[in-house]
């Protein structure tokens, strides 16, 4: 069974950004939109080839961000501002959800590439305010995010979290290396799954597989 695969788990990890939310709520896609704009400012590049470079930057450096601020010297505080100032009315309250990680035995926080503002923000249009012991964005890893192993090291020791007793929820399937390699127990939220040796489980509805495990 599922839930025994977790009964040692006394530490809960959760991302954000389509994790806590799912994917076809389009919160994020206004967020993407943002930071080509930043992008498009930052390097005098037309929409289009600035659209590709937020990409590119994502996928060499984990961020756009971490590439901004490696190749254009981009401050952090000033970004991450803007491109969070979004509409989180497309966001509805979940229930179930918060009923299910309010169940959790052990210490709950999230970790995000995100602001942590933005990250309140998106847990109070959830109706999750209030659940988690500790909520990290990536100013608090020194703007290193993940997958970075660096990034999920300095989050669980400030989270007081053994990764020998934590599991981590997460969309996408690099951030979850790092705890894998760490002894944690890794689980895929997303549509569709993606197999890999550093992927324990998959789901594409968090509350429902939390609901196994409790």
């Amino acid at each position: 069974m599922v839930a025994q695969q977790f009964s040692h788990v006394r530490g809960w990890v959760f991302d954000l950004d389509n994790t806590l939310y799912p994917p076809r709520m389009r919160l994020f896609d206004q967020v993407d939109a943002r930071i080509t704009g930043f992008v498009m400012r930052a390097t005098g590049l037309p929409r289009a080839q600035a659209d590709t470079l937020r990409k590119d930057y994502w996928r060499a450096h984990g961020t756009t961000l971490a590439g901004l601020m490696a190749v254009h010297g981009v401050e952090p505080e000033g970004y991450l501002a803007e491109v969070h100032d979004i509409d989180f009315t497309v966001l509805r309250p979940d229930p179930d959800l918060r009923a299910r990680i309010a169940a959790l035995p052990g210490r709950r926080i999230v970790h995000t590439n995100g602001w942590a503002p933005y990250a309140e923000r998106v847990l109070e249009a959830r109706g999750l305010s209030g659940l988690f012991d500790a909520v990290f964005g990536v100013e608090h890893t020194g703007y290193v995010p993940k997958p970075d192993p660096q990034a999920h090291a300095a989050v669980l020791e400030a989270g007081g979290i053994d990764p020998a007793v934590a599991a981590m929820f997460e969309d996408d399937p690099r951030n979850l290396t790092a705890p894998h390699a760490m002894g944690m127990r890794t689980v895929h939220v997303a549509p569709e799954a993606a197999p890999a040796a550093h992927i324990h489980h998959h789901t594409d509805d968090l509350g429902g597989f939390l609901a196994r495990l409790v």
